[in-house]
């Protein structure tokens, strides 16, 4: 299987749209409601709750994982694929991140070279967006902006209410008070699709915002054509599970928000 992993539903997003580009596949989403957020622990923190769900998914089928949480990417990957899977059983198995592809895509969107990311504060204290930026590009420049209540306004249902709109125009004004030549912003936190129509609102017309999902989809499509020997050992039947480290009930009925559709979720303990 293909592995799906977040902290709580956020990766549900990049999940999403993944399985609208790759259906064929099967999928064990595991997200750890238990411990979430991720976004202000410590990167040490990070690491190992995000190798326990990495070894855990690994451990149940599948070869290839997806780090569907800019966090876990910022915090835990690298140290993962140089530490980990060094040392795994089976050292064909892949760990991706969500960064990276992202960064990658940028120079498709920016003309001006000025690019704005909004993200939880543990991804912009970590400044995984501007090293990798660097490498791809060192022309461009990019600007952070940490977002620390946009997360639990979505993850208590109340990101669609008036509340919220005070906090989308504070981050977004602070961001673009930095820097007046962005041209694009990055969504650097999976959960913030759902506040895009929001942050629409209060973002000039000439703006690009860039959602991950399609994104990370594209990326993913790409990199299984160019790993013929590990995509010849995913399972193919169009099959997807949801796990959760918390109540299931609870990840349903929240998995409704960010997939759009009834699910059955299994609760497990890492």
């Amino acid at each position: 299987m293909i592995g799906v992993f977040d902290s709580g539903f956020g990766g549900l997003t990049i999940l999403k749209e993944i399985r609208k580009k790759l259906p064929e596949y099967d999928y064990l989403y595991l997200g750890d409601n238990a411990r979430a957020p991720y976004g202000t622990r410590s990167f040490d923190v990070v690491y190992e709750y995000t190798w326990q769900a990495v070894h855990y998914l690994l451990e149940h089928g599948c070869r290839l994982v997806i780090l569907a949480c800019n966090t876990a990417s910022a915090k835990a990957l690298r140290n993962i694929q140089q530490r980990n899977l060094i040392q795994y059983k089976d050292p064909q198995v892949r760990v991706l991140g969500v960064i990276r592809p992202t960064v990658e895509a940028i120079r498709d969107y920016t003309q001006t070279k000025h690019v704005g990311v909004v993200a939880t504060p543990g991804t912009v204290a970590s400044e995984s967006y501007v090293i990798e930026t660097e490498k791809q590009d060192p022309a461009i420049c990019v600007t952070q902006e940490a977002c620390p209540m946009w997360v639990p306004l979505i993850e208590n249902n109340e990101h669609g209410n008036a509340g919220a709109d005070y906090f989308v125009r504070k981050y977004m004004a602070e961001l673009l008070q930095k820097d007046r030549l962005i041209d694009t912003i990055i969504l650097g936190c999976t959960h913030y699709p759902l506040l895009l129509d929001k942050i629409r609102q209060v973002t000039p017309d000439n703006i690009r915002l860039l959602s991950q999902g399609e994104i990370v989809a594209n990326s993913l499509a790409d990199y299984l054509v160019r790993h013929r020997d590990l995509e010849q050992t995913l399972s193919k039947e169009g099959n997807c599970r949801f796990l959760t480290t918390e109540c299931p009930e609870r990840f349903s009925e929240s998995a409704r928000m960010f997939l759009g559709e009834e699910i059955h979720t299994e609760r497990i303990e890492l």
